[in-house]
């Protein structure tokens, strides 16, 4: 089964949306803790919502159970945590938080995990795909969109 990953932050919404439609995704699963944020340009939760279904024919959803919390990303972004630290972190907050059992299995068909980060190398989208790779049931094919 495929899952797609993405970020928005140095796309504009030309491009990000291409990938997306040129992707065949079906459901973008909005991984962020805040998806209001003025920040966020065209990534905003309601035009999201708009862009996807008349551009890509896809559906939006956010899940904030498959974001970090403000305890673990504060420290983070503020170096004051490291990466090591917190993707241990992280991980034990997925697990905490069963993840696993909680994702429909047809949302992670040609879905897509959304995150602001430009690339998943040191991003929690990356921790979750593969999380769910490995403690699912579903076997994925991991696709990073950037």
């Amino acid at each position: 089964m495929k899952l797609y990953t993405i970020g928005f932050t140095k796309k504009n919404a030309e491009t990000f949306f291409h990938y997306l439609k040129a992707s065949n995704v079906k459901t973008l699963i909005d991984v962020r803790l805040n998806n209001v944020s003025q920040l966020s340009g065209f990534a905003k939760r309601d035009d999201l919502k708009f862009f996807l279904k008349e551009l890509c024919d896809a559906d939006y959803v956010h899940i904030p159970d498959l974001a970090p919390t403000k305890e673990i990303l504060k420290p983070y972004q503020k170096k004051e945590l490291s990466w090591e630290g917190y993707e241990d972190k992280f991980l034990n907050l997925m697990a905490q938080r069963n993840i696993e059992k909680q994702i429909p299995t047809n949302l992670l068909e040609d879905g897509c995990l959304l995150c602001s980060e430009h690339e998943p190398h040191f991003c929690h989208r990356r921790l979750v795909v593969e999380y769910l790779n490995k403690y699912s049931d579903v076997d994925l094919e991991i696709k990073h969109i950037y």
